[in-house]
């Protein structure tokens, strides 16, 4: 369990100087904090007033003056408050929403290998959840225990004018309500920390549940993972149960605190009354007083609470925004289009800077060609294609698009001229238009469905609901693999890259969809540099070049026919291993005759 922390004064610097930008705002707020504290003691000492100098004597004009001024007092406390509460709020909002957008933009400009290490909710529940919670630093933290301290003090020396000695007999209970006000802030403070635990708990376990859903209705699991969510919901249960525990005996203690103050207030002030050591309008106004000292004091240990949470929220989204993962972008070549001729010379990568996955890889692509790599599992196909986009930094060699090594170009220019269509193509939930176009304004529903009617899927967009306002489920759930492929090949189409990568874009696909893939493919490559990682022969059979990739190493380099020639050659097992089965030697002939 996390360990509670004090009260990290250089993480509340920080977080109020988020509201740099709001530096009026956050100067009126703390103003009006400093208006209120004497401004909510002066309704005590008006009633006082009244009793002592106009409702014993008699005075109905001063009287009813002096209750005119009280409603004017009352009224005017009401709109300072009002305005106080709304700016403080209106300041907290403020912030986390530029905050919120600070983090976004943060997240999505880090290197891939941080989203490798960390769990999807962990970047949600710091965009989300703790952002939110820095919110309480504004509205119910910082400037309002300021104001409440203002206010404890300002009340304080107005009963010390009053009677000096009637304050020091109130104030005798004041180390009790210290104390327990003590013990209160740290029990809740634990138990705080052990709701957000549980709650982190539960929402990993949902999400990894709903999301596997699939899995566990399979495999008959639903029993099971009700007992274990039962197990978790009860846990989190019972630490709320705790907390709220602690509110339900610190509150009536300092019910309790108060009514032994006021009762020594009124056994000692009625005798004081008689020998006029206080009058009686003091005697009216102190239980005021009391109520005045004892409710912010009271709320004062849950501020403390909130204000401690809401800076541990940020100490956690301050680490996220000090996490210099980015991939470092100084170059400033910002091409208008590309050859797509590609280099590779002695590269070397590993993900984690030690066990190299790449080693010594050594190729080159003319522009315009197509190459297929192909390779088992873990040979390194896919991040070859990782690090032609720059999203993990070589260790190693040399990297050259028309000659220039991709450090010196614009990252976001460099990517612009490439398009990567992967074997899990990921839709967002939205239409089919915004799912090609990626809601950027520039592409018109005009050039959207040109590309689809140029690659063969105009046809089974109009056949869905709406067409191309189709609403899209989550990751695409409604549509089948086969039509979520070809809206990502519509999508590399309308960005025309001038680099175009495909990663095992057909693994997945169903024969009777395999033929509209296909002539998609080769509308895609055409008169374009491609790079294909390969499953299928009927891929492969498009590629001007095959890269067998084997353990990180080029196993071998060469034309389809070169690398059959090879005599128990990595391509030629490949080939007997994976396709023979599948293709007879009259369809591989054809399928070789028909390659151009």
């Amino acid at each position: 369990m996390e360990k509670p922390k004090g009260l990290q004064f250089s993480i509340l610097r920080r977080v109020l100087g988020l509201a740099t930008p709001y530096r009026k705002i956050f100067t009126l707020a703390a103003l009006l904090a400093i208006v209120l504290a004497p401004l909510q003691t002066l309704r005590p000492y008006l009633i006082q007033r009244m009793v002592d100098d106009h409702i014993f004597k008699f005075d109905v004009p001063g009287m009813t003056r002096i209750a005119l001024l009280l409603l004017g007092v009352l009224l005017l406390e009401s709109i300072i408050q009002y305005v106080f509460i709304y700016s403080t709020n209106w300041l907290g909002q403020s912030v986390i929403r530029d905050l919120r957008v600070r983090v976004f933009k943060h997240i999505t400009s880090l290197r891939l290998s941080y989203f490798d290490k960390t769990p999807i909710g962990t970047s949600t529940t710091r965009t989300i959840n703790d952002i939110e919670t820095i919110n309480t630093v504004f509205t119910q933290g910082a400037i309002t225990i300021i104001a409440d301290i203002l206010a404890l003090i300002a009340v304080l020396i107005i009963m010390f004018i009053t009677s000096w000695k009637l304050t020091l007999i109130c104030l005798t209970t004041m180390p009790f309500l210290i104390i327990s006000s003590y013990i209160f802030k740290e029990k809740v403070k634990t138990a705080y920390q052990v709701v957000r635990n549980q709650i982190s708990k539960m929402n990993a376990f949902l999400q990894e549940r709903i999301t596997g859903m699939r899995i566990v209705q399979i495999f008959n699991a639903e029993e099971q993972e009700m007992t274990k969510f039962k197990d978790i919901n009860r846990e989190y249960t019972q630490a709320n149960l705790n907390s709220v525990l602690y509110y339900a005996i610190f509150f009536p203690v300092v019910d309790l605190i108060a009514a032994a103050s006021l009762g020594l207030m009124v056994w000692w002030g009625a005798r004081a009354v008689l020998t006029l050591d206080v009058t009686l309008g003091a005697l009216v106004a102190f239980p005021i007083y009391l109520n005045m000292l004892f409710r912010p004091i009271r709320m004062m240990a849950d501020k403390f609470n909130t204000l401690q949470m809401g800076l541990v929220a940020s100490e956690r989204v301050f680490k996220l925004l000090d996490r210099q993962e980015q991939i470092q972008n100084g170059g400033n070549l910002k091409p208008e289009q590309l050859e797509g001729s590609i280099r590779f010379e002695n590269v070397s990568f590993a993900y984690n800077n030690e066990e190299y996955v790449l080693k010594d890889v050594n190729f080159q692509l003319d522009a315009g060609q197509t190459l297929a790599i192909v390779g088992s599992t873990g040979s390194g196909k896919s991040t070859i294609i990782n690090i032609l986009n720059r999203f993990y930094e070589i260790q190693k060699g040399n990297i050259l698009i028309d000659g220039v090594k991709i450090e010196e170009y614009d990252l976001q220019a460099l990517r612009k001229r490439q398009a990567v269509v992967l074997q899990d193509v990921f839709l967002f939930s939205g239409t089919v238009l915004e799912n090609i176009t990626l809601r950027d304004p520039s592409f018109s529903r005009e050039t959207v469905i040109e590309a689809a009617k140029m690659i063969g899927a105009h046809e089974f967009i109009q056949r869905l609901p709406g067409g191309y306002d189709y609403q899209v489920m989550e990751r695409g759930a409604t549509l089948s693999m086969g039509q979520r492929q070809l809206i990502s090949f519509v999508r590399a189409l309308v960005y025309n890259p001038d680099i175009l990568i495909l990663d095992e874009a057909t693994s997945s696909i169903d024969p009777e969809s395999e033929g509209i893939i296909q002539y998609a493919i080769e509308k895609l490559i055409s008169k374009r540099t491609s790079i294909i990682i390969a499953h299928r022969l009927t891929t492969i059979r498009h590629a001007n070049r095959i890269l067998v990739m084997d353990k990180g190493r080029i196993a071998e380099f060469g034309t389809h026919e070169e690398l059959l020639g090879i005599e128990d050659g990595h391509y030629r097992n490949l080939y007997d291993m994976q396709f023979l089965q599948e293709y007879p030697s009259s369809e591989l002939l054809s399928a070789d005759q028909e390659k151009p």
